[in-house]
């Protein structure tokens, strides 16, 4: 049997590199056609010699002609450039499937590309469901393509309806770490700093992701994602702070029955999962040890210290465009407190600010949503000035 050939869309971040070493284990079985990064031309490069793809493409154009000295002894793989580069490699003939763990609103096109392009989706980059989540859902019903949840929480979630065929979801428990500041208070967390907010107490994440943690804005998303994943209503979705990180979500039923997912933090089994199903594959590392968890804890999230998650639902009971206009105001304040230029608690009032400003949109199409992103990111940065 031949081997499936994969696209990885942001290779060089957390998801990317993880799943590089899934593909690495099982290298009898997956095959990678194309590498994708945005800046990081050196960890491409040497991505590239080591798995041999047929291409390679950088997003940052400028960066095209180091790559190329980069990898001029590997004359054998395609070098390319730019948004539309991405968009055109996705519908390459031998891809099966697509990794989509791009971060943020740049994941949408190359991931519309590849559903019409009848590739079966790997879904790590929430964005794409969060800013478009009822035409991605359109488009996959229309050209029957599979998408699979990378996300740790969705994959648990999906996990837990294997088998379960039509019984009706009663409630989804969306699990969350609570981030690094779970237990500041209001004023404490008014003084955090940025390398507070990088010092995640469970994962090992990129930055963008690991901010949107701290702000559980993350988690906001995770429920808008949850509702096209399963389709569900808001109401039906229920944040758990959970420190431990063992129970990555759960499923409960009608009959009051309730299913998990439970495991040590590796993104690399959600990652697998989604390449192998239905099948499980042998995957090396640690073994959750039930007799060393010495508790289980719960906690309602606190939506007044993270005002993040609690807009997060507001867009998603309101629909239309307003999850677009919060994640292109989210990825300005994030990218803002990175450079330090923002405070931790401005985010979320930039994002309020900037839902109040924008155009609302009740039934948006694809160019209503690039129109949308492109004003709310405008509003946020003048917000921020």
């Amino acid at each position: 049997m031949s081997k499936r050939q994969i696209a990885i869309l942001g290779s060089t971040g957390s998801i990317g590199t993880q799943a590089l070493e899934v593909i690495g284990e099982h290298c009898e079985l997956y095959e990678v056609y194309c590498l994708t990064a945005n800046n990081r031309v050196e960890l491409l490069a040497e991505q590239a010699h080591q798995f041999h793809p047929a291409a390679v493409v950088i997003a940052n154009e400028q960066r095209l002609d180091q790559l190329r000295s980069l990898m001029s002894d590997l004359p054998d793989v395609k070098v390319y450039a730019g948004a539309r580069a991405l968009d055109e490699i996705v519908e390459a003939g031998p891809i099966d499937m697509v990794l989509t763990a791009m971060v943020g609103f740049a994941g949408l096109s190359p991931t519309i590309h590849a559903i019409k392009a009848g590739k079966t989706i790997c879904l790590a980059n929430k964005e794409t469901l969060v800013v478009a989540g009822e035409l991605i859902l359109s488009l996959a019903q229309q050209y029957h393509n599979a998408i699979l949840p990378v996300d740790s929480e969705h994959s648990a979630i999906f996990q837990s309806l294997v088998g379960e065929d039509q019984n009706p979801i009663d409630k989804i428990l969306l699990t969350a770490s609570g981030g690094p500041f779970r237990q500041k208070t209001m004023d404490e967390i008014a003084r955090v700093t940025k390398a507070d907010a990088l010092r995640h107490p469970t994962w090992d994440m990129g930055a963008k992701i690991t901010i949107d943690s701290a702000s559980m804005m993350n988690k906001g998303f995770e429920v808008i994602e949850a509702k096209w994943l399963f389709g569900v209503e808001p109401s039906q979705i229920q944040v758990l702070v959970h420190p431990q990180s063992i129970v990555h979500s759960a499923v409960q039923f009608q009959d009051g029955s309730v299913k998990a997912q439970l495991g040590v933090p590796d993104m690399r089994l959600p990652i697998q999962y989604a390449f192998s199903f239905p099948q499980r594959l042998p995957l090396s590392g640690e073994r959750l040890n039930l007799f060393n968890v010495q508790h289980l804890d719960f906690f309602e999230p606190d939506l007044d210290k993270f005002q993040c998650l609690r807009l997060a639902y507001e867009a998603l009971h309101r629909g239309g465009n307003m999850p677009c206009i919060v994640n292109a105001a989210n990825e300005i304040v994030n990218r803002a407190f990175l450079e330090d230029r923002c405070r931790f608690l401005q985010m979320g009032d930039v994002i309020a600010h900037t839902m109040q400003r924008a155009t609302f949109v009740k039934t948006p199409t694809y160019d209503d949503y690039l129109a949308t992103d492109a004003e709310a990111r405008r509003i946020a940065t003048e917000l921020l000035q």
